[in-house]
């Protein structure tokens, strides 16, 4: 019988198990019961309806609603009409504590009541505390510490602390707080109000801080910071984004280890509008005799700074009508001191008018985590310095990589005058006090500024440079940026390096230029790098560069604005020299340039400076030149129209040198020339000498009567009063077309016209200074092209269409034997051989 009873009892409770098991989650009954007088309230309510179709009420009996309130002395047994009911409603848990009319809340805070009687919801304890003003209240919170975020962030484990303070009637929040942070105790005076959120996942049972009463702070409130090591810390002002109270005093204070530096920096932060007082920053730094040490928020704040510190934030009477909005959010940086922290550096711009100097950290992709700061006189760090000119500065590190932080400079060379700075040469040098920085430099910018349509600029390289494309990369630890500084004017001129071909860059007006270093080996190739920049006469192209080509290598050479596009309208050219035993190959990388003009044309011109033979290609229209070979020094010039949108000038040419080779063709054809020459001079002589013997047996010849001559037969006694090197007997004139015929050359006053008589002088000057004047870019006509087929234009030589006079010079030793022939013969004119009569 006991068996049975047994096995019966066995089988009903699972039953009952079973049942159980089938019931609905929320079908469970809790029952909540509060002490009389306990100050707490418990209000259940929908955070979140249910979707549509579904519902899910508070079950107290038969009657069912969407809110419920425990109030103290009541005890109330509910369930809920759906499962998963932490889905919809919210649970929170307030209570109250008057300090002014009782006994004040002290100790550690535990949770009333205990989470194990409270429905699997979302919950949310609320400790209110109201305080007089002469009593301070202080939470702390032992393990962990609190860590502060902004509004709208949320916690890793969903358990947030948000807490605020009571200025008279008004409610003041100083902030929302997560686990696993510094921030261990948070004092305040007037009253404190807690709210821990527990989400219903979280089966935590603890509220994890602790009350202490003290006198009053006569402040909002202190929060307290513990650094126990290395680490960083970021906290926000009260009320944060919005304004900080009026005319109120905050303070946090910051435990650091002595071994260890602490440096503030400002994230960001806005100032009110003041009409009594001034808003500002205190810090008191412990051993300083300068307590307390003041700040503007807009001041660099300091760094590098030993042990223990307090960071105050004042605020002021504001305008009531506009008062604006006082808001703070900082960032504490503690770590160990460096060995650049005991280093000083000076950098000297007490001569500099027109430099600066700034010191920031190198910008990654990701976001930078801040952790290197230079410091002002050791005190005053900022992980941004700039130094200004006309100052002598003293700089140090707090930073554990240096390799973080670079510098960049800037520099203004500007002629106001041209009368005082044409010509004049000015170098382009990084100075030695930021190269003996332990900071990698990255730019180092020179701004060029000249009067427009005055002066033009132009570079001389310390090295020849090269310039960087795909086909020729640039691999040295630096490059020159070269771009145009005029407002407005995008034009880039390209990337430059040492070693290359390149002896100097002229530029039309204002010109920036940026050294750029890509390794810190630029330490030890700084010796290469230097320009000279002089001040030139004004001329119009955009740019003008002068190549000499390396033997050993080709050189690529590309129009500026490269993959974007030459200026509309705009002109540049290349003038490339070749060394007499060389020749030059020229070769196009491409065959179409691509462009499309909108108005006017594209050309190109390739002129031989020694012959000055120009060839005009269209640059819209036809195929760029097959390589070609060029002996002597050549120019080439490319102007651009106004190009279609998408359809942009850009060109790409390489040149290499060989030695000169002997051309057959050439060879020949001088060979037949001094054939011909010879030939020519061998049939003067022979004719001249018949013409001679013929004019002679004729009769006298028509000359200019010399009175003082003598008119006698040659080989007779002499009649002459004076020797021949006393006389001018032996002078003789080739008589031209205009002596005879003169009497024809009379104009309508009776004058006559004399020829143009002129005596030839070989040229001595330089060729090639100019580049090829380019043809009108707004002309629409067609331009005719040689090719290497057409023979050049004829040109009328500079022997041809002009009178010369020949004088033979005189000999001191002639025997006055020959004075008495005459040789005056006449004959038809000839041009003499290029050998003869260039005396």
């Amino acid at each position: 019988m006991a068996g049975l009873n047994v096995g019966a009892t066995v089988g009903l409770l699972g039953v009952l198990l079973l049942g159980a098991a089938r019931l609905p989650r929320g079908a469970g009954a809790s029952d909540i019961s509060l002490l009389p007088g306990s100050g707490i309230t418990i209000r259940i309510q929908l955070g979140t309806p249910p979707p549509p179709g579904k519902s899910c009420y508070i079950t107290i009996g038969k009657k069912q609603d969407t809110t419920l309130s425990i109030k103290s002395g009541e005890r109330v047994v509910f369930g809920f009409s759906c499962q998963k009911p932490e889905s919809y409603f919210v649970m929170e848990i307030h209570k109250s504590v008057d300090c002014t009319t009782g006994p004040c809340l002290s100790g550690e805070v535990q949770l009333e009541p205990s989470t194990s009687v409270l429905p699997i919801l979302n919950r949310t304890f609320i400790w209110d505390i109201k305080a007089p003003k002469s009593m301070g209240l202080e939470l702390y919170f032992p393990s962990p510490r609190l860590r502060q975020i902004s509004p709208g962030k949320a916690c890793p484990d969903g358990v947030t602390h948000s807490i605020s303070g009571r200025v008279g009637t008004t409610e003041v929040r100083i902030g929302t707080f997560c686990s696993n942070g510094t921030v261990s105790r948070i004092k305040m005076q007037e009253g404190v109000k807690v709210a821990l959120h527990l989400p219903s996942f979280q089966l935590r049972n603890f509220s994890g801080f602790s009350i202490a009463n003290h006198s009053s702070i006569k402040r909002l409130c202190i929060i307290e910071s513990v650094f126990e090591g290395e680490g960083t810390a970021t906290l926000l002002s009260a009320n944060y984004p919005e304004g900080f109270p009026e005319d109120e005093l905050m303070t946090w204070q910051f435990l650091v280890p002595p071994h260890l530096r602490a440096s503030v920096s400002f994230l960001s932060f806005n100032v009110s509008n003041c009409v009594k007082k001034e808003e500002r920053v205190e810090y008191y730094i412990p051993g300083s005799t300068t307590n307390p040490e003041v700040f503007k928020l807009e001041d660099q704040q300091p760094g590098n700074m030993a042990g223990t510190f307090n960071l105050s934030l004042q605020g002021c009477d504001q305008d009531a009508q506009m008062p604006g909005v006082l808001r703070l959010q900082f960032q504490v940086l503690v770590q160990h001191p460096q060995n650049e922290s005991n280093k000083t550096y000076v950098v000297d711009l007490s001569k500099e008018k027109t430099m600066s100097l700034t010191i920031e950290p190198v910008k990654h992709g990701r976001k930078f985590v801040p952790g290197c700061f230079v410091c002002l006189e050791s005190r005053t760090c900022s992980a941004n310095v700039t130094l200004t000119p006309g100052s002598r500065h003293k700089i140090s590190f707090l930073c554990d990589d240096l390799s973080r932080l670079w510098m960049n400079a800037e520099k203004t060379l500007s002629c106001l005058e041209p009368r005082y700075c044409q010509r004049k040469s000015y170098p382009l040098q990084v100075p030695d006090d930021i190269l003996q920085l332990p900071v990698q430099l990255h730019d180092f910018s020179w701004k060029l500024l000249v009067p427009k349509d005055r002066l033009s600029l132009a570079l001389v390289p310390a090295q020849k440079l090269q310039q960087h494309t795909h086909e020729g990369a640039c691999s040295t630890s630096f490059s020159y940026q070269l771009a145009s500084a005029v407002p407005g004017q995008d034009l880039y001129f390209g990337s430059f390096c040492p070693g290359g071909s390149i002896e100097h860059i002229q530029v039309k007006q204002n010109l920036s230029v940026t050294l750029r270093t890509f390794s810190p080996k630029f330490r030890q190739d700084a010796y290469r790098q230097g320009l000279n920049v002089s001040f030139i006469p004004f001329f119009k192209e955009e740019g003008i560069f002068t190549v000499t080509p390396d033997t050993k290598s080709k050189v690529y050479l590309r129009t500026p604005n490269w993959d974007r596009g030459l200026p509309a309208l705009s002109s540049v050219s290349w003038n490339v020299s070749v060394p007499s035993s060389q020749e030059a190959c020229l070769t196009f990388l491409q065959e179409r340039t691509g462009v499309v003009c909108q108005t006017g044309r594209a050309f190109m011109i390739i002129q031989e400076q020694r012959s000055r033979v120009e060839e005009i290609f269209s640059l819209e229209e036809e195929v760029l030149p097959k390589p070609r070979v060029h002996r002597h020094s050549f120019w080439v010039n490319v102007s651009n129209c106004s190009p279609a949108s998408g359809k942009q000038l850009d060109l790409l040419f390489g040149v290499a040198l060989s030695p000169r080779t002997m051309d057959l063709t050439a060879v020949i054809g001088t060979v037949v020339a001094g054939i011909a020459v010879l030939l020519l001079a061998l049939g003067l002589i022979i004719c001249f000498v018949k013409k001679r013997r013929k004019k002679i047996n004729k009769g006298p010849a028509v000359g200019i009567y010399n009175g003082n001559a003598n008119t006698q037969m040659p080989r007779q006694p002499r009649k002459f009063p004076k020797g021949r090197k006393d006389n001018d007997s032996h002078v003789y004139a080739v008589i031209d077309d205009t002596m005879v015929y003169g009497h024809l050359l009379q104009d309508a006053n009776g004058s006559f016209l004399q020829p143009e008589v002129d005596t030839y002088r070989p040229f001595q000057g330089p060729m090639g200074d100019c580049p090829p004047s380019p043809p009108p870019v707004c002309s629409r006509a067609p331009t005719a092209k040689l090719t290497s087929e057409d023979p050049p234009p004829l040109r009328l030589s500079e022997s041809e269409g002009e009178a010369y006079t020949f004088s033979h010079p005189t000999k001191e030793g002639v025997d006055r034997e020959d004075t008495a022939m005459p040789l005056l013969v006449t004959q038809e004119p000839t041009e003499p051989a290029p050998s003869e009569g260039l005396a």
